[in-house]
């Protein structure tokens, strides 16, 4: 039986998920899926959370997303950090009321922290406001690639999944190792969801070919007006979000702004970042037996 078949024959009740790295066609896929199930899309994507990123995200346009509808699009202004425990508060509302109405919900996210925080079994330990701000102190007087290498010391593995750049993930991770006093990715549980009827797909593209896409993407972002979508953001507070200023292309087109790079080296950082980032995508998600590769 293909995934499409387990799809299909299951379809009652169904949590149908599609993954895979930036610019694989997961969209679109969940779009055709969602369409030929009569389900609705739910965004597992952390920054199509928000409004006016639209261009850098490549968030699905509404002729893209024919007639389906989306759900988590749209929901945070970029001044506003976006948090794992909070999206799978509201993604899991979106899944349970669209199985109520006999709906098959269509997860689509290149997330794979953010997906299993849906699926699976995961609890977020509390936080101390103390703990916490002593190590966001060390993370502005230091920097990120401080915290990361300190982080790579007490926890490897948890090292090697959050970019060193991710200074709010690096301080949430340092927060939790000192007040559980184990190792941060022992919070993650096994792979095994929540849900009793589940069918993953990833979506698997030859790395030369996905490379050229990543190249092509950005080049289509920029002649598609990212750098306007982004002045206009930065003159609403993309600059002061947490979260959203983070964002691959974002922090780039930011940085040019302020006259630290020139436009050619964004762009050519841009699309480093996104190649680095699709990789990361690709070995965390080939951690989990539950998904099909098509």
């Amino acid at each position: 039986m293909t995934a499409r078949d387990r799809i299909v024959t299951g379809a009652s009740g169904h949590v149908v998920v599609v993954i895979g790295p930036t610019a694989s066609g997961k969209s679109a896929l969940g779009v055709e899926i969602a369409r030929g199930l009569g389900g609705e899309v739910v965004n597992g994507d952390a920054y199509q959370l928000y409004r006016g990123m639209d261009v850098g995200t490549a968030k699905p346009t509404e002729a893209e997303r024919g007639g389906v509808p989306h759900h988590l699009f749209d929901v945070l202004d970029v001044t506003q950090p976006a948090s794992v425990a909070a999206f799978q508060r509201a993604a899991r509302a979106v899944i349970d009321e669209c199985l109520g109405r006999g709906v098959t919900p269509v997860l689509v996210g290149g997330s794979s922290l953010y997906v299993r925080a849906v699926l699976d079994p995961l609890d977020f330990p509390g936080t101390d406001p103390a703990v916490r701000q002593r190590w966001q102190d060390r993370l502005d007087a230091s920097g990120p690639e401080a915290l990361h290498r300190e982080l790579t010391e007490r926890d490897p593995a948890a090292a090697a999944e959050i970019l060193p750049s991710n200074g709010r993930r690096l301080v949430r991770a340092l927060e939790v190792i000192e007040l559980t006093g184990g190792p941060f990715v022992a919070t993650m549980p096994p792979h095994v969801s929540i849900y009793p009827h589940v069918t993953m797909l990833g979506l698997a593209v030859d790395r030369e070919v996905l490379d050229q896409r990543l190249a092509a993407r950005v080049d289509r972002m920029w002649a598609d007006g990212l750098v306007d979508e982004v002045r206009r953001l930065r003159d609403v507070g993309l600059e002061e979000g947490e979260t959203a200023s983070r964002a691959i292309g974002y922090q780039q087109v930011l940085a040019m702004l302020r006259g630290e790079i020139d436009e050619a080296q964004a762009r050519a950082d841009t699309v480093t970042a996104t190649r680095k980032f699709a990789r990361r995508q690709e070995r965390l998600f080939r951690q989990d037996p539950r998904i099909h590769w098509v």
